[in-house]
């Protein structure tokens, strides 16, 4: 109730405040003379006003500066960032803005120039986004003329590309993606600089002109005064609609969670509470590992039953993503799908308490970086490889609704002690019929390099459960490929993309005999390389099912028949965008 009363008060208040001080506007006008933060600072004068020191008259709406206590001057944009200013040219109307912590492309995203009464100076502008990159690319070098220095360190360079570009027109090697900069913004922010001119126009606005022997003076006070009220309201009624729709979608995200909650209690997964969370993992003591939706934890249950927490971000653990993970994993009771303990939503803190599995990911087993520290034998590669196969069968048949992972790769399959695989994080999964012979997308999900073309792009067909068959492929393919000497590789061919290598020598009826560290190992090595390579077909219909791909993995592989060419293309940036230009041997 009071929460309401003030929002039907406070707009009124704003107005009456609003006309109070548009009356009293000519009143003071030595309050309005020049004035700048520091010797070296630049003036600040109208339409700038020094906020907290100026009265409003100084200056107009969205034009607020103040001071820090260095006495270096800062733009305060109305909703949006706060910007050092270096310069202000009145009379050519620019004002050059940095960002005071010297990165300014980490500002663009929450950069708000509509709301403000600035332009940029260009007329150049686009849309960006910006893509983390662990290897450098010269393909994509092409199209972003250099990295961001202030967002990259030493392991991975951060590009932002023009968003208008075709997806099929960049080879995104190693690439993830960060951002959009939804904001046209002027391309010279990312070009090894950190300044940014905007510009505004005097012919929009009215302003106070100087008089003889009486310093800042109105020219129009009636004119103003009525402007500045219904700017005042505008920009007070925004604001306090957005917090009502914030709270408003924050408390539609409690009540959807709750009642998913309410309706699961069936399925038995244990509810925690945050201090249990927090007793569970020893405060967050010992962390895990890092992800896109948030930190994971080591815990221990009473009876010393370990335990992995995941501590989801509050901006991705309230709705979709929190509700897909619990609710697919309560229904998944297979030996290759990791399994889900408990959960937590209480408050604003949503975790998920899994089964603890101490060997990892697979990934540190197969990277060729990491699996000369970390080895497996060909054995239980294929091992592995048929128990992830297993586990997405299971997802695609053998539940009521198929599941559909979109987001198979190696960080996210996990091994226990005795190196059996387990499929997680389904915060990307779909549900769906199993008639149903394609998914409905607005966007695409999953991640660089394992993401099937037709997620990309309906060209190639439509989204379905063979989009998991593409993602396992890739995988199959870079569990070859990590076990491949990459010298041996250079020296023979030359080239560096290591599934369209293995299909020639494949093709050219070698039996990698000689690329293979033991002789014995080979036959395993060439029915994985194989059945990924039918795996990845461009088109899905010309990929098998993963019940075909289980069958083929527990086969001798004597039988398997070479699948057609799929890097055959007339256009090779489609053909190295369509394999996602993913370098599966590379480091």
């Amino acid at each position: 109730m009071w929460g309401n009363y003030c929002r039907l008060v406070w707009p009124f208040f704003c107005f009456l405040l609003a006309v109070n001080c548009c009356t009293k506007l000519a009143s003071a006008q030595n309050l309005c003379s020049e004035t700048r933060c520091g010797p070296n600072a630049p003036v600040i004068q109208p339409p700038f006003r020094l906020k907290d020191t100026q009265p409003q008259k100084c200056g107009l709406i969205g034009f607020d500066l103040s001071c820090n206590q260095s006495n270096q001057t800062f733009l305060e944009l109305p909703l949006s960032v706060k910007l050092l200013v270096n310069t202000i040219n009145y009379t050519s109307q620019k004002i050059n803005v940095t960002d005071p912590d010297g990165c300014l492309p980490r500002l663009l995203s929450n950069l708000n120039i509509s709301a403000s009464p600035f332009h940029y100076l260009e007329n150049l502008n686009a849309n960006y986004t910006l893509f983390n990159c662990s290897s450098m690319n010269t393909d994509l070098l092409s199209y972003a003329s250099s990295s961001i220095p202030c967002l990259s360190a030493p392991g991975y360079q951060v590009y932002a590309l023009d968003s208008t570009l075709r997806i099929k027109d960049v080879t995104l090697s190693y690439c993830t993606k960060l951002y959009d900069i939804s904001s046209s913004v002027p391309n010279y922010v990312f070009d090894q600089t950190d300044d940014l001119i905007l510009s505004w126009d005097n012919s929009r606005y009215v302003y106070m002109t100087e008089t003889e022997g009486s310093g800042i003076s109105v020219i129009s006070v009636k004119l103003l005064a009525p402007a500045l009220s219904i700017v005042l309201i505008a920009v007070v009624v925004i604001v306090l609609y957005h917090v009502h729709r914030t709270r408003q979608k924050e408390k539609e995200y409690h009540t959807r969670i709750e009642k998913f909650l309410e309706d699961y209690r069936a399925l038995k997964p244990t509810r925690y509470s945050h201090a249990d969370v927090k007793r569970i993992t020893n405060n967050f003591k010992t962390e895990l590992g890092q992800g896109a939706y948030g930190t994971v934890y080591k815990g221990i249950l009473s009876g010393e039953i370990s335990v992995a927490v995941k501590l989801l971000k509050s901006s991705t653990g309230n709705g979709p993503e929190f509700i897909n993970e619990v609710g697919t994993m309560g229904q998944i009771h297979h030996v290759n799908v990791v399994r889900l303990v408990g959960f937590c939503a209480d408050g604003h803190t949503r975790a998920l308490v899994y089964e603890y599995l101490p060997n990892g990911s697979l990934q540190k087993f197969i990277s060729t970086t990491d699996f000369r520290n970390h080895c497996l034998s060909w054995k239980k590669l294929q091992e592995i490889a048929l128990g992830i196969a297993k586990g997405i069968e299971y997802l695609h048949q053998g539940c009521d609704q198929r599941i559909l992972h979109f987001d198979i790769k190696p960080h996210n399959i996990l091994l226990d002690q005795h190196f059996t695989p387990k499929i997680s994080d389904f915060g990307l999964a779909k549900l769906c019929s199993k008639d149903q012979s394609a998914v409905s997308m607005t966007a695409a999900r999953g991640t660089i390099g394992y993401i099937a073309p037709e997620v990309f792009s309906r060209n190639f067909g439509n989204v379905s459960y063979k989009s998991d068959v593409y993602s396992f492929g890739m995988l199959l393919l870079e569990m070859v490929g990590g076990k491949q000497n990459d010298e041996v590789m250079e020296n023979e061919t030359g080239l560096g993309y290591f599934p369209e290598w293995i299909y020639n020598l494949l093709e050219q009826g070698d039996d990698l005999r000689e690329h293979i560290e033991e002789e014995k190992y080979a036959k395993i090595a060439k029915k994985l390389a194989i059945v990924g390579l039918w795996c990845i077909q461009w088109h899905p219909v010309d990929r098998p099912s993963m019940q075909f791909v289980v069958h083929m993995l527990e086969g001798d592989g004597d039988n398997l028949s070479m699948p057609p060419n799929p890097f055959a293309s007339a256009d090779p940036i489609i053909m190295n965008m369509s394999m996602l230009g993913r370098q599966l041997h590379k480091d």
